[in-house]
């Protein structure tokens, strides 16, 4: 799945979500690992950077999230995280929560440097981290930021973007904070690639 493909969400039943929610709710079985994305930044442009969707909705954020903490909440006792999903344009926050206890105001922090990298670069932050090895003195130096400019910025994975067929830019930021960040970003891919097509 390439990340011009235009993608239609599989089931367009409301609430698809939140019965995933509650059917892991019923289940306490083990976490399912997450995939890990491509470590290469050529890779990671091709496969998994952003996703161009047919349409994206309210509703369609609000199954996405519950989606995302459906996949996450068998994880939640050791990697509480947190799933925040705004609109690009405005800011607007569609969907925010807490997977689990144990989030803590500088996971807000992240998903706010995380979505403005997103923003100014128009890439997922996994390919912002591919592209400049992980090295943040380099990604600040490319761009001419002071250390409290480049504090405004991550390049830690777990932000990717939404597209939408026919819509200039980007139209929404999907984000989760508290794994590692290639877990942060492959949550967010694999949930995506088992719901839209």
């Amino acid at each position: 799945m390439s990340s011009s493909q235009v993608l239609r969400r599989r089931d367009q039943k409301p609430g698809i979500g939140l019965q995933a929610v509650l059917a892991v709710q019923a289940n306490s079985a083990k976490p399912e690992p997450i995939p890990s994305p491509p470590e290469t930044a050529e890779e990671v442009k091709e496969q998994c950077d952003s996703f161009t969707l047919e349409s994206f909705t309210t509703e369609d954020a609000w199954e996405l999230g519950h989606l995302l903490y459906a996949r996450l909440l068998p994880f939640a006792a050791q990697k509480p995280t947190l799933i925040s999903i705004a609109l690009a344009n405005s800011g607007q926050v569609l969907f925010q929560t807490a997977v689990g206890s144990g989030t803590a105001p500088d996971n807000e922090i992240w998903v706010a440097r995380k979505r403005n990298s997103v923003l100014r670069w128009g890439s997922s932050t996994w390919l912002l981290h591919c592209k400049y090895d992980g090295d943040e003195a380099a990604f600040r130096a490319k761009f001419g930021m002071s250390e409290e400019q480049a504090g405004k910025y991550a390049i830690h994975g777990g932000a990717v973007p939404i597209r939408v067929k026919g819509v200039e830019g980007i139209v929404a930021v999907v984000v989760v904070s508290g794994l590692k960040q290639h877990e942060d970003h492959g949550v967010i891919v694999d949930v995506i690639r088992s719901n839209w097509e």
